[in-house]
């Protein structure tokens, strides 16, 4: 293929584009600037993996979280339909499934329990009604607790491998919302990435929907231990107030399995090992604050409170 890449990089770095790709930065909240990717000619297939995916942020910045990740989300799909692409593929996520209903399958009817998840549902469903009314064949992917090497560690509000990373490094106690036995399974990028990008050459994979990730759930504070090991420190845990979030959340993954063919998953402890290398080769980073403003406030997690501008 040969590939344009864009990106607003407010969550990002240009180092991490593959320098074969054509690379373009621009905002997709902006539809003019979509409309442009579109001077040099047409396009046969869309990824479509931009997104702000701070679940437990987006209760109180929930405007922000619609302009990003859906009005930016539709600019996108509009000039997909306009281009009469052959495949528009996206990253959703498995936030859409909300609360009691793990293990997550796709054929649950979504509850999504927060802003973030309402917004990656709502696309969902713009998706199968763009297809029913001009014929655009989508592919839809629900990836979960994505983490690996080049991931921003520096965002406070999102990645927890990526927080626990950096405070290793910096010496800095591990941040826990609650007792830490919440569970989730963690997905190396490896694990991902190639199947979304594989999805245009799989025919049986038009206007479908697959979860995608790693299988095994692991508790917060098992993944702190595992962080710590590949640090060769002793993890020292901030237990703060617990927030609202879904406790459990892993998926079922048969469905991509079959129509995929993928190899194992790489295990937590292994992925965790490469990307603490990588880390350690790159240091740690200073936490980068919400670069927006809070529009809500009430319940807002006290350690949260002073990490980004308020609304005055």
């Amino acid at each position: 293929m040969r590939v344009v890449a864009t990106d607003d990089l407010s969550g990002g770095f240009r180092e991490n584009v593959d320098p074969r790709a054509q690379w373009v930065q621009g905002d997709l909240r902006d539809p003019n600037f979509v409309a442009s990717l579109w001077d040099g000619g047409r396009f046969d297939v869309v990824y479509h993996l931009a997104a702000y995916a701070a679940e437990g942020l987006s209760h109180f910045v929930r405007a922000y979280n619609y302009r990003t990740n859906l009005q930016a989300s539709i600019h996108l799909i509009n000039q997909a339909v306009l281009g009469e692409i052959s495949r528009f593929v996206f990253a959703s996520s498995i936030a859409v499934y909300g609360a009691g209903q793990a293990p997550m399958s796709e054929d649950m009817v979504p509850r999504p329990e927060d802003p973030y998840g309402i917004s990656k549902y709502a696309v969902e469903l713009d998706l199968a009604a763009a297809y029913e009314m001009f014929g655009l064949e989508y592919t839809v992917f629900r990836p979960h607790n994505v983490y690996g090497e080049r991931q921003n560690i520096a965002d406070r509000y999102r990645n927890v491998i990526g927080i626990f990373m950096n405070n290793a490094l910096r010496g800095e106690p591990m941040p826990v919302f609650g007792d830490g036995r919440q569970t989730r399974a963690f997905s190396h990028v490896d694990d991902v990435a190639p199947i979304i990008a594989r999805a245009p050459a799989v025919r049986e994979s038009v206007n479908e929907v697959y979860n995608i990730g790693a299988d095994t759930p692991y508790s917060i504070l098992e993944l702190a231990e595992a962080v710590g090991r590949a640090f060769g420190v002793q993890p020292v845990l901030e237990h703060l107030p617990p927030r609202k979030e879904v406790v459990h959340a892993f998926s079922d993954h048969r469905k991509v399995r079959a129509a995929f063919d993928p190899p194992e998953p790489l295990d937590l402890e292994s992925g965790i090992q490469r990307m603490a290398a990588w880390a350690r080769e790159h240091g740690s980073r200073s936490p980068v604050e919400f670069a927006g403003r809070i529009e809500v406030d009430r319940n807002l997690p006290p350690s949260w409170v002073g990490g980004a501008d308020h609304v005055s």
